[in-house]
Order: structure tokens, then C-alpha cells, then sequence
């Protein structure tokens, strides 16, 4: 292992994608911002996934295994709990970073004030044939602390477009992994009631939209629905438009399930 302590530790989740994590990685190893180490997190799997790291001969790319699949948060606390730059990256083992990612972002913890906890991106959505632009939220230092709405807020931020401060991690705790969906925004939910964030409105990440796999999962949404009703009901129901908005999302998935019983799950 290369001795010097990276700035920027980056956290790649996988399980059995060992025919797309290399592109996710070699994303990482291409970016104009050479400061950071790499740490696969392999949320045991099944397939050639290690054969495959393992084939990247670059010292800072840490090889880290699961010895049965815990899910998506596991696998990046995991991630965080071995790595030793002062920010925190997530990249999903299925996508790509444009190369100038990471400069940028860096660029802005650089400048701006110290309150800023996460820089964040937009990104390209591809997938079924076309390239689309994810617009994410827009919010920025001179927006305060954020979380009197933050469900409704940081909707739509995706995780593999954002920095975070290592400190961060301290103060609000690690990723929830009772979550099967949601991760992402349960986090910044809790973020943004001690950060600021700060948003670049520029797509420096390609998504690939796969249509499989857990965010494809319904009966994971469903509970998902249940976990952040729970954690955050104060928040939900005090604000009509973000009730009327969870309720309707619930509805209709329920709907889709053939389940009408809605009260059952709040």
C-alpha cells in the first residue's frame, strides 16, 4: 500500500458486477484529480468480481470482501470505516465518472466555507437507448442548514455524485442499513441538519439506468416507504405538501402491487 495518506478516500460497493466494475474503477483511475485511494468493498460475490480488481495494478486500489451479501449501506460503512482521506467519495460499481469530477469538487471544498460538508453533482441518465440529463437539487451555502424540509430537499441528489467530508460521518453517524432503498437520501436527510451543501450544476457522472437489480424492487420500496415514514414522520406531516406527496407515492406503488390496504404501512 502506497504509505502517503490520501485526501479523498473512494468507496466502490459491488456485488456480482464483475463484468461492470472495472469500467467503474478505471472512471476513478482517469480522473485529473490523482489524490485518493480506491476501496472495493465486495459484498460477496458469486462471479469473478476480485479476479477482476485484482487485475488493476495500481497501489491504491484496496481489495475488501464481504464474506456473505449484507446489502448496499454495509457495504459502503464498511467502506468508510477502512478509509483514511480527510473526504469520502461513492462511486457504484455499474457507473462512470467524468475525469474532471473529482478536480472540481475538490476544487470548490478548496474555497468555500467551512460549514460545507457535501459537494454534489448533476448527472447523465442513460439507458433504453437514450442519454438524459438528471438535474439534481439545487442547493448552496448561502441556503443555510437545509433540513427544515430536507426530505423534499436533497430528493434526487445522487450518492455516486457526492464528496463528503470524513467529519461528517462522526457527527450524523454512517449509512442505515435497516434502508433496502433510500440510502442516499436518509443520509442527506441527516446532513443537512448540521451541513451546508453545495451543488455543482454540471452532469459529471454517467448513470446507467440497468432496469434490474434493488432499485427495481418494489417490495424493497415499499418498506423503504415504512423506514422513512418512521424516522421522519415529525418532519413529513408538519409539511402538507410533503405528506400529500409520500402518500401519494406509497398509494400508488401499493396500487401497482395489488396491495390497497395503505394504512397498514403508516
Amino acid at each position: 500500500m502506497n504509505g502517503k495518506i490520501p485526501t479523498v478516500s473512494v468507496v466502490i460497493p459491488t456485488y456480482n458486477r464483475a463484468h461492470l466494475v472495472g469500467r467503474a474503477i478505471q472512471s476513478v483511475l482517469n480522473q485529473t484529480y490523482q489524490d485518493f485511494e480506491i476501496i472495493v468493498v465486495d459484498d460477496g460475490s458469486t462471479d469473478n468480481t476480485e479476479e477482476v480488481v485484482k487485475s488493476f495494478n495500481d497501489p491504491r486500489i484496496r481489495y475488501l470482501r464481504h464474506d456473505q451479501n449484507r446489502g448496499g449501506s454495509a457495504a459502503r460503512n464498511t467502506g468508510i470505516n477502512m478509509a483514511r482521506g480527510e473526504y469520502i467519495a461513492f462511486q457504484d460499481s455499474d457507473d462512470e465518472w467524468l475525469p474532471e469530477k473529482l478536480e472540481k469538487q475538490m476544487r470548490v471544498f478548496e474555497n468555500a466555507p467551512a460549514e460545507v460538508g457535501v459537494v454534489y453533482t448533476d448527472m447523465w441518465r442513460i439507458g433504453k437507448g437514450e442519454k438524459r440529463y438528471w438535474h439534481s437539487p439545487k442547493i448552496m451555502p448561502e441556503d443555510g442548514i437545509v433540513y427544515k424540509q430536507a426530505l423534499d430537499q436533497v430528493m434526487g441528489i445522487g450518492i455516486q455524485t457526492a464528496v463528503i467530508k470524513r467529519e461528517c460521518f462522526n457527527v450524523v453517524g454512517m449509512f442505515d442499513e435497516n434502508f433496502p432503498r433510500f440510502i442516499d437520501l436518509e443520509l442527506f436527510a441527516r446532513l443537512s441538519k448540521y451541513y451546508y451543501f453545495y451543488h455543482i450544476n454540471e452532469p459529471l457522472v454517467n448513470f446507467y439506468d440497468t432496469g434490474k437489480g434493488i432499485s427495481n424492487n418494489n417490495e424493497a420500496l415499499v418498506k423503504a416507504y415504512q423506514l422513512i415514514f418512521e424516522k421522519y414522520s415529525y418532519d413529513i406531516v408538519k409539511n402538507k405538501r410533503s405528506l400529500a406527496k409520500h402518500m401519494y407515492s406509497l398509494g400508488n406503488l401499493l396500487c401497482q402491487n395489488g396491495d390497497f390496504n395503505l394504512l397498514k404501512y403508516i
